[in-house]
């Protein structure tokens, strides 16, 4: 599809009023990207785990405005109350998917919304509050335009329409793998909006494990935004591009087999590979603390000497996701417990799967 085919012709429905609940999970990129060019296009593919417990939920209440206005108009609640300093990103996004959902200015909106993970935990919500404020946007739509009745067309254009607001949040509406790039081996791929994987995927990938350990809950000192852009003449970046569309590769015949030492090579490769380029951008940062550090080690030590299939990878920040099969829950959170709480922050971390996607609540 074009970009063209998310500007809608014509509205033959109305609506003056009314609400809608999305709840969106956040996901776990496997293959990462990093680095995008102009309106939030990814200069590389990846492919990520749809989480099912780090979620956000978001109530949006639409009023028909008596007149149409220059101007979003919309009041912001987080967990309750009101949060103006989240207000500049959502007019941020409105601005930017306007000319695709041009009935914005016609309504006043309250938009309610609460994750079920702590905002201050280190997790990005980013991409589950964009993705669920997104699928209202369209529920919305789709009361004015039954063209979007069809379920396909409904789900990519949402994914657009999130992609706008955060790249990753196209990840995240539906399950359990989602592809965002296009890649000339994957059909449908498109560097617009996810597409749920294509191809074979072993049941060991559809129930695995993710569990966040929180090795700091700060804010982190280079936003991703920031560091996407550092990937603009970086040295290493043609290479860097050039490997994950490689390890896409690569995962088509791991995904079907259920080759875990393969899978595991790839993923911690890919989460070493992100940091590797902030460490070599110019101005360079480094996102992983020293905890982060004794963690992985701990799961190197611990799989060398259980033979057990866990591994990491890590987001564009210091906390360490660990991703191990569902039949080996119980040892591995027994490990978490003896051996790795004593690195994350006040001993927190979040216990999460694989899950299927984003879900309409009324």
């Amino acid at each position: 599809m074009r970009e063209q085919d998310f500007i809608p012709k014509q509205f033959s429905g109305n609506i003056e009023k009314g609400e809608v609940t999305w709840k969106s999970p956040s996901n776990i990129a496997l293959v990462k990207y990093w680095g995008k060019k102009d309106n939030q296009i990814p200069a590389n593919p990846s492919v990520s785990f749809t989480l099912k417990n780090c979620k956000t939920t978001t109530k949006m209440e639409f009023q028909q405005k008596p007149e149409p206005s220059a101007t979003f108009d919309f009041e912001l609640y987080f967990e309750g109350k009101r949060k103006e300093d989240f207000k500049p990103k959502i007019q941020q996004f409105f601005k930017r998917i306007e000319q695709y959902a041009p009935f914005l200015k016609d309504y006043k909106f309250i938009i309610h919304t609460e994750n079920s993970f702590p905002h201050s935990s280190g997790i990005a919500s980013s991409a589950s509050g964009m993705s669920a404020l997104a699928l209202c946007v369209m529920s919305l739509e789709k009361e004015l335009n039954p063209e979007v009745a069809n379920n396909e067309f409904f789900y990519k254009k949402a994914s657009f329409l999130a992609r706008l607001g955060s790249g990753s949040a196209c990840r995240s509406l539906e399950g359990e793998l989602i592809e965002w790039g296009e890649h000339q081996n994957i059909p449908e791929s498109s560097d617009l909006f996810g597409i749920k994987y294509p191809f074979e995927i072993d049941e060991v990938f559809k129930s695995y494990q993710d569990t966040i350990l929180l090795v700091d809950k700060g804010q982190k000192q280079v936003s991703s935004s920031v560091g996407h852009n550092l990937m603009h003449g970086h040295p290493f970046a043609e290479e860097r591009f050039a490997q994950a569309h490689s390890n896409l590769d690569k995962l088509k015949q791991i995904f079907a087999s259920g080759n875990l030492e393969e899978f595991i090579a790839i993923v911690e490769s890919e989460a070493l590979t992100l940091h590797a380029m902030m460490m070599s951008s110019n101005p360079y940062f480094i996102l992983m603390k020293p905890n982060t550090l004794q963690i992985i080690n701990k799961i190197w030590e611990f799989r060398e000497s259980t033979k057990t299939p866990i591994c990491f990878t890590l987001d564009a920040g210091a906390n360490v996701h660990l991703l191990y099969p569902e039949k080996h829950k119980e040892e591995v959170l027994e490990f978490i417990k003896n051996e790795l709480v004593a690195y994350c922050e006040k001993g927190q971390y979040i216990c999460d799967q694989v899950g299927k996607g984003a879900e309409k609540l009324n």
